[in-house]
Order: C-alpha cells, then structure tokens, then sequence
C-alpha cells in the first residue's frame, strides 16, 4: 500500500474502495457535521488493507447532550436508522448516558453498522483529542493513534486482534512515535505479547 505518512496526516490516493468503506464514509460525513470522533479497533487495520471481514466499526464520539444528538438523528435517519432503539430520547437516556453503544445501520440492514458510545476512561479520552487524520481519495477521517491502537489490539489478545496489530506494525512501523508506543505497552502490559509477535 502506497501511502504518505508525516505528523499531521496519513493520506492514501488511490484505494479501491469496499463496500465497507464506502458505508463508513456515508456514515462520517453525516457525524462530523455534529460531533468531534474517532474510529477504533478492527476497522483501522481493514481501511489499511487488512484483508478480513467486520461486521461493525467503533467509534468514540465526544461527551454531547440529547439536542446535539436529536440534530444528528434527524441527519442521519434519512439514510440509517439506529438497530437499539428507535426512540432518540432513550438512545440517549438508555444507552449513551449508561455507558452503552448505540448502534446505525443503512434503513432495513443490520450489518454493517457503526457503533457509537462515549469516551469511559482516559485511555478513551486520549485516543479522541490525539485522533489522527486519515485522507483517502481526497475523503477524510478520523482513527485512534496508532501508537496505542497496536498496544490495545494485543491487549485485546484474541487471534483476530493481534493480526490486526501485526499489520499494523509492519505498515507504520518506520513512522510511528516508539516512546508514546512502549508507553502504552508498558501501561497496558502487552510488551511480553510485543516482543512475541511484532518484534
């Protein structure tokens, strides 16, 4: 994969886009309108050529309250609809606010979806106000650092995720910030499952 890597960005200019992508961009060019966010977990590996399937992607939304989300539901309900709940006010009351994901699908589907919850713990906080900015055929987004996306991947520790930080080690690894990595492997205590895998 072909890609230009600096500290502001990570830009890819011609990627065949999957009907996947294609989904996820739908869905953020609505998001971003209301809501700072960022994308975690298995999607970043596939949007960098991972070749294996998901069925949803996870995002981090900032802390917001019901206007903002009524604003974003009535965007968004034109082409998607939320798979928990159809009533916005207990999307909010019920899930957000609870620490639960709510979950969007295009109208009449259910995979794929998008996943939406807030921020639970500074790691979480972390990864949405140190969020990296990815172009791809000019369209832009969002994902967690990779400096603590390949560390939490091991942490998760199951086959599928530590492909997914093996990946994406080898793709970035000239480029990534090793001081901020190591910490994170020592805070998350994945250097033993590092220096297995990755190293």
């Amino acid at each position: 994969m072909n890609f230009i890597y600096n500290k502001n960005f990570i830009e890819i200019k011609d990627k065949d886009l999957s009907e996947l992508d294609k989904f996820v961009f739908d869905f953020i060019k609505i998001l971003q309108k209301h809501v700072k966010y960022v994308i975690i977990s298995g999607y970043v590996a596939i949007l960098f050529g991972r070749n294996r399937s998901s069925e949803d992607v996870d995002i981090f939304i900032e802390k917001i309250n019901q206007e903002v989300l009524n604003n974003l539901w009535e965007e968004l309900s034109k082409d998607f609809e939320c798979i928990n709940t159809p009533n916005v006010k207990d999307s909010y009351g019920k899930y957000l606010s609870e620490g639960l994901a709510i979950r969007f699908a295009k109208k009449n589907t259910f995979i794929p979806n998008i996943e939406l919850k807030f921020p639970k713990v500074d790691l979480d906080l972390w990864t949405l106000s140190e969020s990296k900015k990815v172009i791809i055929n000019k369209k832009t987004l969002f994902i967690s650092p990779l400096e603590l996306e390949i560390p939490y991947k091991l942490f998760l520790g199951s086959e599928k995720d530590i492909e997914d930080a093996m990946h994406l080690f080898n793709l970035f690894k000239e480029y990534i910030d090793m001081e901020i990595f190591n910490e994170f492997n020592r805070k998350l205590k994945t250097e033993d499952l590092f220096n297995k895998y990755l190293k």
